[in-house]
């Protein structure tokens, strides 16, 4: 099974994993110029954030797409929702 969302959906989710790279390049920039740790963890919050939105992102898209699909056709949707279930109960 694909990654669910139209052409404009993976283009926005490619820009921001783009710019999420940029962060942990600057990121990696930080530590290598002895950076104050403070400055350092603002940073990795902001990293962390920006994957949380990604993340929340994908999931929305799969809800929309996968999941509504196979509700819509009667087709996998307990798998996959049993699979999403499965998968937020590791989120931490």
């Amino acid at each position: 099974m694909a990654l669910c969302g139209t052409d404009q959906d993976k283009e926005r989710l490619i820009k921001r994993l783009n710019r999420i790279e940029g962060q942990v390049r600057g990121l990696c920039g930080m530590i290598e110029n002895d950076r104050d740790c403070i400055e350092v963890l603002r940073q990795v919050v902001s990293v962390s954030g920006a994957i949380r939105g990604v993340w929340t992102q994908i999931v929305g898209d799969h809800l929309r797409g996968c999941i509504q699909n196979a509700t819509l056709q009667n087709d996998n949707r307990d798998h996959l929702i049993e699979e999403l279930i499965e998968h937020l109960g590791k989120m931490r």
